[in-house]
């Protein structure tokens, strides 16, 4: 079994949770190869990741970024993706396009946890992925229930390529289990060989032949000779690893600390003998090898002195300067590193580059000379958590900053904006405070917009519990035709959903037919605002009777007698204040069930059942019902409760009546915002 060498360049995801150190292990790849003379950090905010404004004030990553570069004359690309919950769309589209993701964490069962979501995306796709766990000279732990609780997230067997050399709680060096020689670590240069520690040769002994079977399970050679008790030589190991890894029935484990380059050439030897190739990806991703060049967008950026990006990967052929794609003529083709940016007469199969200024080219977009490709693939954008009420702060802006939205949700499909039909608030919706406050943020810096934001207004409804009939009269005089309406209304409650009903029941044209219609406008106009200051639902206004003038009477003064008549009525009725009752569908991993159950009941909902999450392994879904009131903020303490990894879907259910101080509150509330 000889494993054909990948062809082309080369594309790897750094993904990982928040603080794993990916962006450090980014600078110390660009280091090891030549790219970069001198590492950057974050905390010095100079790294060639994470180079917006609002990476830098964070000191994270706030959206991806590429490097390309040649390592060993082979060349790359590594996608360096964001680590917070909150910004995992952009981690999930990178992954579709890569050929290999690195997974970057730190050791400890809880932090490994925090990757559930992560490895569920990767695993779902098959996605050929290695683990790296970072910042082993500090805390290393207990690296073996890591392990245990890594495995427990992988649908493929996870094989140790090393083991670490631990010194209490710190790792200095490591065995390689393929070659079974031991290494030092040195801060920023190459490692030492040492001889193997007796701490660890029994350990090395179990992990190899572990590392063993389970290449020997796709491969029937490598088995035959390990039932025939004959070791088999490092490079045959180095071939079934190889293979078993393009292939995705593997899971690597490495160890390192990037900040001291300890563990990199290891990393970038073993992503260039073992990582696929683009004939792989395109494979995952159901895309024929042979046809039209074709390059698939995984992110759009708005760059402000560049204009429109469209960063792709090149599936297949190949796009030169100047040609057309999908109907339009891109102005440049861009290989870009990090913040720089260098034009390309032509990119090839595997290569990751920005085509400048395709106005119409979306993220998830097949692009190709003849245009019309299509990928059904692409995942759908994650569902929206949490919402800010936006506007201007100055009204100058008020105008722009739709636009300037526009092109940011073009950049994150998790974000999304839309007008209030209930309240009129322009909401913006994303996975999180911090996420839509990045976007505030780049409102300002890219945009030169300055915007404010609160919590969105819960849109409350007020309906009646008693019927009444209202008699009202709109009579004005002052020289020449006056304004003259009579009507009697009745006024009744209906069940919960049915809305607002009109009918009239006038006969001997005691109000004429043309003015009954204005009768119902009058009516309608009330009803946006009733006694308790909010929208009124669930009645019937039914026109009994009434009095008109030949002379006086006309289309409007019907709708100011039957607004009249509302005003008056309303207050008799019984009115009563309705909060909108949302369907909540709460995913978390089973250990944390019990801690969710009390959660609804502490946020007033009714718990309707849980069960296991469909293809969800250790994962628990929580339906429950919970007023729209108590879900603005719920994702905040869902995250706090389950490591950050626990969401939810709703959506609305019915309206509910309310009372007591909850309702006293809403009203006064109500009142204070209308009398402003």
């Amino acid at each position: 079994m000889t494993q054909k060498a990948p062809s082309g360049p080369r594309c790897a995801a750094l993904v990982g949770p928040y603080l794993s150190g990916k962006t450090s292990v980014l600078e110390s790849l660009l280091a090891t190869a030549g790219v970069i003379g001198r590492k950057g950090s974050v905390r010095d905010g100079n790294t060639v990741g994470d180079s917006s404004p609002e990476a830098r004030a964070r000191q994270m990553s706030t959206e991806l970024s590429v490097a390309s570069f040649d390592y060993l004359g082979e060349p790359w690309s590594v996608i360096d993706c964001p680590g917070s919950v909150e910004l995992a769309q952009e981690a999930y589209d990178a992954l579709m396009v890569a050929d290999v993701a690195i997974v970057v964490c730190e050791a400890g069962v809880e932090k490994v946890l925090t990757l559930a979501p992560l490895m569920k995306f990767i695993n779902d796709r098959e996605i050929p992925h290695l683990i790296f766990l970072n910042k082993m000279d500090t805390q290393a732990g207990d690296i073996r229930a890591t392990i245990e609780t890594l495995q427990s997230l992988s649908d493929k067997p996870l094989i140790l390529r090393e083991i670490p050399i631990q010194e209490g709680d710190a790792v200095t060096g490591l065995v390689d289990l393929v070659s079974q020689r031991a290494y030092k670590w040195v801060a920023g240069a190459h490692s030492t060989e040492i001889p193997v520690p007796e701490a660890v040769k029994e350990w090395l002994e179990e992990a190899r032949t572990r590392l063993l079977e389970s290449l020997a399970d796709f491969d029937d050679k490598l088995l035959e000779a390990l039932l025939e008790e004959n070791v088999p030589p490092p490079a045959d190991i180095f071939e079934n690893a190889t293979h078993a890894l393009q292939d995705g029935h593997v899971v690597p484990v490495l160890f390192g600390a990037a900040e001291k380059d300890n563990g990199i050439t290891r990393l970038l030897k073993i992503l260039r003998h073992e990582a696929p190739g683009i004939e792989k990806t395109t494979g995952r991703l159901g895309v024929e090898t042979a046809g039209e060049p074709a390059a698939l967008v995984f992110k759009t950026l708005h760059a402000s002195h560049t204009g429109k990006l469209s960063m792709a990967r090149v599936l297949r052929g190949e796009i030169a300067e100047g040609v057309t794609l999908n109907g339009e003529r891109p102005s440049g083709i861009i290989k870009l590193t990090g913040q720089k940016q260098e034009k390309q007469p032509k990119a090839t199969a595997g290569d990751v580059v920005a085509f400048s200024r395709m106005e119409n080219a979306l993220t998830g977009s097949m692009l190709s000379p003849p245009g019309g490709l299509k990928f059904e693939g692409w995942p759908k954008p994650l569902p929206p958590l949490y919402a800010l009420a936006v506007r201007a702060e100055h009204r100058a802006d008020e105008v722009k900053l739709p636009g300037a939205l526009t092109k940011i949700v073009d950049e994150d499909p998790s974000l999304s904006f839309a007008v209030s039909t209930d309240t009129g608030e322009l909401i913006l919706s994303g996975m999180g405070d911090q996420h839509l406050q990045i976007v505030m943020d780049r409102l300002k810096n890219r945009f030169g917009l300055t915007a404010t934001s609160k919590r969105p207004q819960v849109p409350y409804k007020e309906t009646i519990k008693k019927p009444v009939s209202q008699h009202a009269r709109h009579k004005k005089q002052s020289g020449g035709h006056g304004q003259f309406g009579d009507v009697h209304l009745d006024i009744k409650p209906l069940p919960r959903g049915s809305g607002f009903v009109f009918t009239d029941s006038i006969t001997g044209g005691v109000v004429p037919k043309q003015y009954i219609p204005s009768v119902e406008i009058g009516v309608r106009d009330y009803l946006g605002r009733g006694p308790l200051g909010f929208q009124v639902v669930d009645l019937q206004v039914t026109l009994t009777d009434g009095q008109f003038h030949a002379v006086d009477s006309s289309d409007m003064a019907f709708r100011a007698a039957a607004s009249l008549g509302m005003r008056e009525g309303m207050p008799k009725c019984g009115p009563v204040l309705l909060e909108p009752i949302f369907k909540v569908v709460i995913s978390v991993p089973t250990d944390f069930t019990s801690k969710v159950q009390r959660l609804v009941s502490s946020r007033r909902g009714q718990l309707l059942g849980f069960d296991a999450k469909p293809n969800w392994k250790g994962w628990d879904e929580v339906v429950a019902q919970i007023p729209q009131a108590e879900t603005v903020d719920l994702i905040n303490e869902l995250r706090s409760l389950t490591l950050g990894v626990g969401y939810f879907t709703s959506e609305f259910d019915h309206l509910q009546e309310i009372s007591g101080k909850i309702a006293d509150d809403v009203v006064a509330a109500r009142a204070a915002e209308l009398a402003q």
